[in-house]
């Protein structure tokens, strides 16, 4: 017989291309024992990321599909103080079919002497433009508001009938004019434009507005201008070209106008930078979970050491070893991150039908490949990067090595190719989430300290090793072994602090902030606060007004200063959308802001630069700003600002600066201008009223009746009653964190359970040993807990303290709110971890101490 000739060059090659992964996928035979970890931390972080992704595109979707619905219109121009004129209210006409809305905030008195706050909506015949009013009982939206003798009708948010205890039919008073509920309001098409409430909406005619009396010169009242284009000319180039006309042909007009691919600005806003923290909250449990990665990865291969060497003895290079490795690794990783993508992919849906219904928010749920693919890559990226460093340690290492690990792991760093790879990996990651963020500095800062902390836990943990070989040698055995167990070589020190530092650090961080949004909303207001605001007060009213409020409240401290709306149109020079402000300060370009003008300091303020003007000054307009917003907007003295007010464009230049005490909830303006630049405009006054120590509820409830009967155009805010209701929305947002954080909290505890679990083998030949040489099963359980809880303690104690202080520059430089510790909540998650730690340990320590020593000995 002929012999058969040699494989090709080709043929090798080929084989040689296929067989790295039929050995990766000849390994994984054996089962996934020892990567469920690491499935899970890849799962949780993939559905962190797509999930958040995912939901947050439904709703950009839904607000898009929902655009003219959300503003009203295609088109919506919107005026402060006035209504527009006869030519603005030509030109918006010549372009379409126009409603006009009229909103302010004003008391509804019941027949019986009770009020509360109302956000007052008037409408005309021809609104809503786009959708319907849902009413129940339902009926045309003008027959509900028509007037009837000398009533008129309105419909209502239940929320109003609840606080009154009132049913359809009852009658209220706004103003001078008599409101008859018809019906109760079950859904509000434009509801989402109309930002914060602060009150339940009362919806009403425009001839009841008119007939209420409200409407005085510089009345705090918005009129939203709504336009529906033609239907063959409803694209956006047709919105712009519209919109660039109104700022060409009336440059003064000083409205603001929204296009429906804008509909609610400040919504989209904060969507997108909630959405940015949440990712971010996924990108720590993707982090968190490649601890577990990579404490999965070594451990893996601590127990496959014959099979390493065996590979090695039959002629299998160091580089075949990392690839074969390396592969396995890359398709676990890509079964657990397919596991999250097809969660996160769900996540919208399931929201959609649990929540849909309460959710103020349009969701238009659907598949998203995109975010789907970026959180695919956050996770092999993430994989990667922690997986790298352990299997590359594995190259270089000779066959006797790899098992003489069994008694003392040997510590070396891999080839320089891997610690590069590492480091190149680890950059991309960073640079994906920063290019992605909505905020590329928080982001930039995020990843920073995430690094920071990943270093400090390392020292921390290389810190308790050093301390616990440096102490004296302990008499007591039980603690003599604990000590040893910390630092001994393969100890769990390391990934302890780590997996538990992370999980703590976060958990102190999420509690310290919730406990001090909470106390911002909930705690007693700040001594000097004022009970009530009083808006709209007419200037030729003001006198009568003070000497009234001092009669009924002689012990009280009236403020009174005058209030126009404005809003800026630029800065040195500069076009107020062009210029570049960071987020603090960008809602001072935002809509319109309140103004004032004043011959002294306003109270609560000091001059920090420059000089006041005199109290006679009558020269060109200047103006006051708020120093750290104007150090935001690159602002200095002498700069020329320009403001529309009242439909005309002023010039002012500053001339000094303040710093403002924001949390006295007193009056505070940005804008302070000198008396002269408004001399005979119309506009009203805000008052504030404080009483020395907090008035009671019975002294705020009387005053409240006597200033609505003496003067029913007044419309009085009670400060509580506000920050309650800015309260009930920032305890929304609070859960919304918690439940993002709890993914980040679930990888840590399955990482902390993983590293322990890892250790089992190593605690199984420590507690054979300890037993045959005479060691009781009390001794041995006790060393363990005190071992545990020595670790816990120290990791602990990084945890609070590196939680405690991301929780401050969050709260403080982030919200800008006051910063508290508190002690209750930081050691409740101290002890709580200290508890999950020596609890785990112990689980696997049981089992451990009841194997038979003679299989282990046999095997040693």
């Amino acid at each position: 017989m002929s012999a058969s000739a040699p494989p090709s060059a080709a043929a090798i090659r080929r084989a040689d291309r296929f067989l790295t992964v039929r050995l990766a996928l000849r390994e994984l035979r054996g089962g996934l024992r020892g990567f469920y970890v690491f499935i899970a931390c890849m799962a949780l972080g993939a559905m962190a990321i797509a999930g958040v992704g995912s939901f947050a595109r439904s709703i950009s979707d839904g607000l898009a599909r929902e655009g003219r619905v959300i503003l009203g219109g295609d088109l919506a121009f919107t005026l402060i103080h006035r209504e527009a004129s006869e030519s603005e209210r030509g030109f918006i006409a010549a372009h379409g079919d126009v409603s006009a809305v009229a909103t302010m905030r004003a008391m509804a008195r019941t027949t019986d002497g009770r009020s509360a706050l109302v956000e007052l909506k008037a409408v005309d015949r021809d609104y809503p433009l786009y959708r319907a009013v849902a009413t129940d009982p339902a009926g045309p939206l003008d027959r509900l508001l028509a007037r009837r003798g000398d009533d008129f009708g309105a419909v209502v948010d239940p929320a109003l009938l609840a606080r009154f205890d009132l049913k359809p039919g009852a009658r209220l008073t706004v103003g001078g004019a008599s409101i008859v509920l018809n019906a109760v309001m079950r859904s509000e098409p434009d509801k989402l434009a109309g930002g914060i409430s602060f009150g339940p909406r009362l919806m009403i005619s425009e001839d009841a507005l008119r007939a209420t009396g409200l409407l005085q010169p510089g009345s705090l009242v918005r009129w939203h201008y709504r336009l529906r284009l033609p239907g063959g000319a409803a694209g956006e180039a047709a919105m712009q070209q519209v919109k660039a006309a109104a700022e060409r042909q009336l440059p003064q007009a000083g409205w603001d106008i929204r296009t429906r691919t804008s509909a609610s600005p400040a919504l989209e806003r904060n969507i997108e930078r909630f959405t940015q923290y949440l990712t971010l909250v996924g990108l720590t449990a993707l982090l968190v979970g490649g601890v577990g990665v990579a404490n999965s990865v070594k451990h893996y291969l601590d127990g496959k050491r014959a099979v390493i060497a065996t590979m090695k003895s039959l002629g299998a290079t160091g580089a075949r070893v990392f690839t074969v490795y390396l592969t396995e690794v890359l398709i676990l990783a890509c079964v657990g991150t397919t596991i999250g993508l097809a969660v996160g992919a769900a996540l919208p849906f399931a929201i959609a039908a649990v929540l849909g219904p309460i959710i103020p928010l349009p969701i238009a749920p659907a598949l998203h490949p995109g975010e789907l693919v970026l959180a695919l890559l956050y996770g092999l990226l993430a994989a990667t990067a922690f997986v790298l460093w352990p299997l590359g340690r594995a190259h270089d290492v000779p066959v006797s090595a790899l098992f003489r690990d069994d008694v003392a792991p040997e510590r070396r760093a891999p080839r320089q190719r891997y610690v590069v790879a590492t480091v190149l990996a680890v950059l991309i990651l960073s640079a994906l989430a920063i290019a992605g963020a909505y905020d590329r500095k928080i982001a930039a800062i995020f990843i920073a300290a995430a690094a920071a902390v990943f270093v400090v836990l390392r020292l921390v943990a290389a810190a308790v090793m050093l301390v616990a070989r440096r102490v004296p040698r302990p008499r007591s055995t039980v603690l003599r072994l604990a000590v040893a167990n910390i630092h001994r070589p393969g100890a769990l020190t390391p990934t302890v602090v780590l997996s538990l530092g992370l999980g703590l650090a976060l958990l102190v961080t999420v509690l310290e902030i919730d406990f001090n949004l909470r106390r911002q909303f909930t705690a007693a207001l700040p001594e000097k606060a004022p009970s009530f605001f009083f808006l709209d007060v007419q200037a030729a009213d003001a006198p009568r007004f003070d000497a009234f409020v001092h009669g009924e409240a002689p012990k009280a401290t009236l403020e009174r200063v005058p209030m126009l709306r404005g809003r800026i149109v630029s800065a040195h020079g500069v076009r107020a959308e062009d210029l570049k402000a960071p987020p603090s300060v960008q809602w001072v370009l935002q809509s319109d802001r309140g103004i004032t003008y004043g011959d002294e300091v306003p109270a609560g303020s000091r001059v920090v630069e420059g000089h006041w003007w005199a109290p006679d000054y009558d020269g060109p307009p200047l103006v006051s700003f708020e120093k750290k917003i104007a150090d935001g907007l690159g602002l200095t003295l002498g700069d020329a600002v320009v403001v529309n007010v009242l439909g005309r464009d002023v010039t002012a230049r500053i001339a000094n600066m303040r710093a403002l005490d924001w949390q006295s909830l007193g009056i505070n303006f940005v804008l302070v201008f000198s008396p002269n630049t408004f001399r005979g405009a119309p506009h009203t006054h805000i008052a504030t009223l404080t009483y020395p120590g907090g008035g009671t509820l019975g002294e705020e409830a009387a005053l409240l009746k006597a200033v609505e009967d003496a003067f029913p155009a007044v419309t009085a805010v009670r400060v509580k009653d506000a920050l309650d209701a800015v309260g009930s929305l920032v305890t929304n947002l609070v859960l919304a964190v918690r439940g993002a954080s709890a993914v980040t909290l679930l990888a840590a505890v399955l990482v902390l359970g993983g590293a322990l679990a890892a250790g089992h083998r190593h605690r199984v030949y420590d507690a054979v040993i300890l037993k045959t040489l005479g060691a009781t099963r009390r001794q041995l359980i006790a060393a363990y807990a005190l071992e545990y809880l020595l670790i816990g303690t120290a990791t602990a104690l990084f945890g609070v303290a590196a939680g405690s202080v991301a929780a401050w520059r969050v709260v403080v430089d982030v919200m800008t709110l006051p910063f508290v510790w508190l002690a209750a909540p930081a050691s409740a998650a101290a002890l709580g971890a200290l508890a999950v730690t020596v609890v785990f340990g112990l689980f696997g320590t049981f089992t451990a101490l009841g194997r038979k020593p003679a299989p282990v000995l046999r095997n040693l």
